[in-house]
């Protein structure tokens, strides 16, 4: 077992992803290329680190959410295409130049805002066009109800700005009921209208992205340029339980591990931790786990939650606190301060994935793993050995 000086730590084995990225080329046509999605920390994960491991797979094109998460790549040394999923306020349009990457533009409005930025400083910005192909999120809107490829073809042919891709995005790839279906088909049926469209214009559509991790599980058939994974290569989906198309071996990568600081023995009638709702009916041994709410793990887990210690499971009893929680080892002998805690992943021949978590929780995959706080410290492990450790992050 590694050990860890650490109260509570996340353990990333990174040996584990070249295999995931494996699995999802197999279920893609051999020209389609992956953009791996690192937003938010990498779902958690560790943004720079899991960039450096992808960029050994062979990825050469990365997707995040702000312009903060861009620069932090670079300034850790990723100098792959990055593209800016979501909205970069005007005074930080410099930083995009400057660092050579690429801005999504995600409306006429906010092309023209670009292209006026880049007369006035004489430069040129790159950037993919967001299609709005039934999200309703972001996006020039290319809808049954409205379709607006005059707006997309303006922004091809601005002076300033160079429109090197385009893009949508599946609002209901998951879901594999006729209903469902039919939509994600309307969406992919708009999405080809677009391009074709912008052939019969003689205007060259670049780049072509649409599948997310569902995308690429259920339509793995569409022949575009790049696919957009996230937690895939992490080896994980937003719930295993939901059926899918294809059915690659992924490995989740992470693991959610703490220590055990105090075990002690109550009498019945003794209530555990704030509220008082859990009462011992007869003589309980409890141990204190060194991890709370403030790291990520969520207080709805309180009462209802178990971790696993020494290959066995143990409940929580009562609420989880800011910092730590308690949990029954009365049947598991030999518990002690110092053991360790297992709240994601492998401990023995248990397995506790962050779905189950996530279910009890209320939650789904990608939310638990992304709230797991930045005082946690990510440990990095390659072939049993741990190669780095992120105390804190920024």
């Amino acid at each position: 077992m590694l050990e860890s000086k650490s109260r509570a730590w996340v353990e990333i084995d990174l040996s584990k992803i070249k295999h995931n990225v494996e699995e999802i080329r197999k279920i893609l046509p051999s020209t389609t290329k992956i953009m791996a999605i690192v937003k938010a920390n990498a779902y958690g994960h560790g943004d720079v680190v899991c960039c450096k491991e992808l960029e050994k797979c062979g990825i050469d094109f990365f997707g995040v959410s702000s312009i903060d998460e861009a620069l932090t790549l670079r300034e850790n040394g990723i100098q792959e295409e990055i593209l800016i999923l979501g909205y970069t306020p005007p005074e930080h349009f410099h930083y995009v130049i400057e660092k050579n990457l690429i801005q999504t533009f995600l409306s006429l409005d906010y092309a023209k805002k670009a292209d006026k930025y880049c007369e006035e400083h004489h430069v040129i910005m790159r950037g993919h066009i967001k299609v709005d192909t039934g999200m309703s999120r972001l996006g020039i809107i290319c809808q049954e109800q409205e379709y607006h490829i005059e707006q997309i073809e303006e922004i091809y042919r601005m002076k300033h700005i160079k429109a090197e891709g385009i893009f949508s995005h599946f609002s209901v790839s998951d879901e594999l009921d006729a209903d469902n279906k039919k939509f994600t088909s309307k969406q992919i049926e708009l999405f080809e209208r677009v391009l074709s469209d912008l052939k019969k214009d003689g205007i060259d559509a670049g780049i072509r992205h649409l599948q997310n991790s569902y995308g690429i599980l259920n339509y793995p058939e569409l022949q575009y340029d790049y696919v957009r994974p996230g937690l895939l290569y992490l080896g994980a989906t937003s719930n295993d339980q939901i059926e899918t198309v294809t059915h690659p071996d992924f490995k989740p990568i992470m693991e959610l591990k703490a220590n055990i600081s105090l075990v002690k023995t109550i009498q019945p009638n003794v209530s555990v931790s704030y509220g008082r709702h859990f009462i011992s009916k007869d003589i309980r041994k409890i141990a204190t786990v060194s991890i709370g709410y403030a790291d990520g793990y969520p207080r709805s887990l309180s009462n209802k939650g178990y971790v696993l210690i020494r290959g066995k499971k143990a409940p929580i009893l009562g609420r989880v606190c800011m910092d730590q929680f308690m949990v029954d080892v009365t049947q598991i002998e030999g518990v002690s301060f110092g053991d360790k805690v297992t709240m994601i992943g492998k401990d023995g021949n248990e397995i506790l994935p962050v779905e189950v978590l996530s279910e009890l929780s209320g939650r789904f995959n990608y939310e638990f793993v992304c709230d797991l706080g930045k005082r946690i410290p990510r440990v990095y492990v390659r072939d049993g050995k741990i190669a780095e450790q992120v105390d804190y992050f920024a």
